[in-house]
């Protein structure tokens, strides 16, 4: 049985977010925990944030036992893009694109 955790709208660009991601799928849950926990990034304690809730839904959910979890798809999607301007030289505006991410993770049982 799967067991999925979203987080939404989360304010990192999705292409920093991937690297993230890409260390963690097909790992067991615990090698990935720690992998995240020592990874330097603002985009691995988000990952990690989303797989912490993924193991708490299929611990407290669906009685699984936490040890017997792998991840088996991770992604990250795109998001709303917020649009700001910045003032430059002689009266113009450049614009700034914020970007936002969806991070997926879905984890199953060997």
């Amino acid at each position: 049985m799967e067991v999925r955790s979203k987080l939404k709208f989360v304010r990192i660009s999705p292409r920093k977010a991937r690297k993230a991601i890409e260390l963690i799928r097909g790992k067991n849950v615990e090698e990935a925990s720690n992998i995240l926990m020592l990874t330097p990034h603002k985009s691995a304690k988000i990952v990690k944030k989303v797989l912490d809730s993924a193991i708490a839904n299929a611990n407290a959910n669906y009685s699984m036992d936490v040890d017997n979890l792998f991840v088996k798809r991770a992604f990250v999607d795109e998001g709303a893009t917020m649009k700001r301007f910045m003032p430059r030289a002689m009266g113009r505006a450049t614009q700034i694109l914020k970007r936002t991410s969806h991070v997926t993770i879905v984890l199953d049982e060997k």
